[in-house]
């Protein structure tokens, strides 16, 4: 194992205090492990606080800031963040307008931040609305999940929700919305390689040379079956086929997210995004806005994913708004 690191067990709290170090805009509670934005938005104003297991830079404490998160509860690698740490990112986040709280569906992050949100209900009387990301096509049911995975599409929610919270829809009209959009996308991976926990020290699984996983999760998790290494057109398919399965993306502009897992250049995220565009505008499917790099990731795991989101007007300017985060960044 070959890592930037010091020790494997220090790896979050030197990862967060370079976080600090580069982004003085952001306030790090090192003790809670909780990332705040440095300057909260007025009072008044829904919050919106997400979190999970870290590993997935820059989600999600590089989408916090304006136009976005509020406060991002960061576990060890691939570790749901405690109950404690929700209740404290939920108590450092809310303005006293309520607070809507962003949720992969992962057993984990479920459990933990259903009881931070009792917990700070309980503590301070604070509304909390739970939002739950299901957008991953590859499985109904995992060893990690009871129903889909939550992956890409969480980046959508941040993002609109995040908007409409900072201009100053009410916390029924924000949760509201973020179901919406958690309800109209759809995710599918596949990887080159496995990831590597520095924990553990070794590849999650083994896959070897000329096969690639189809399916996979954002944890290291394994797909649904391996294929036989082909070409980025052949590749493509297999991710824009059961997405275009599983939801009609006709009819409605569409957000297309093609992202890294975290070790693949640039350069072939953009070969891939040219054979994803081809096919979806074969299949009639028009791309409204999109993304292209990496934005939620599996620590060193070669691969990507594709998203879609089936938007609507609001969407579309409310994804278009001002943000400001280290992992997003447009307009004012």
């Amino acid at each position: 194992m070959k890592k930037l690191i010091n020790t494997p067990d220090s790896v979050l709290s030197d990862a967060l205090r370079g976080l600090a170090a580069a982004h003085p805009e952001l306030r790090v509670d090192a003790d809670a492990r909780v990332v705040f934005r440095a300057a909260p938005k007025r009072a008044g104003r829904v919050a919106l606080i997400s979190g999970g297991g870290s590993g997935h830079e820059p989600l999600h404490a590089g989408f916090v800031g304006p136009g976005m998160l509020d406060a991002a509860a960061c576990g060890e690698i691939f570790t749901s963040p405690t109950p404690d740490q929700v209740q404290a990112a939920i108590a450092g986040a809310d303005t006293g307008a309520g607070v809507v709280q962003i949720v992969k569906n992962y057993t984990g992050d479920v459990m933990n931040f259903e009881m931070g949100a009792e917990l700070a209900e309980l503590e301070s009387g604070t509304a909390v609305e739970t939002v739950l990301v299901a957008d991953d096509v590859a499985v109904e049911d995992s060893t990690h999940t009871a129903g889909r995975r939550g992956v890409g599409t969480t980046l959508f929610v941040e993002k609109i929700a995040g908007a409409a919270a900072e201009e100053g829809q009410d916390l029924a009209s924000v949760a509201d919305l973020a179901r919406r959009v958690a309800a109209a996308g759809r995710s599918m991976g596949v990887a080159l390689t496995s990831s590597t926990v520095p924990a553990a020290g070794k590849p999650t699984f083994d896959l070897p040379e000329g096969e690639i996983e189809v399916g996979i999760g954002i944890h290291g998790e394994p797909g649904r079956r391996r294929e036989p290494l082909e070409p980025a057109s052949a590749i493509a398919k297999l991710l824009v086929e059961p997405v275009l399965a599983d939801l009609d993306f006709t009819g409605a502009p569409t957000i297309a997210l093609l992202g890294g897992m975290g070790a693949t250049p640039l350069i072939e995220l953009y070969v891939m995004y040219g054979e994803v565009a081809a096919l979806l505008e074969a299949a009639g499917v028009r791309v409204a806005r999109r993304l292209v790099g990496n934005y939620v990731t599996s620590l060193d795991m070669a691969g990507c994913s594709l998203t879609l989101l089936r938007a609507d007007d609001e969407m579309l300017r409310l994804w278009d708004a001002p943000v400001a985060t280290p992992g997003l960044r447009w307009g004012e």
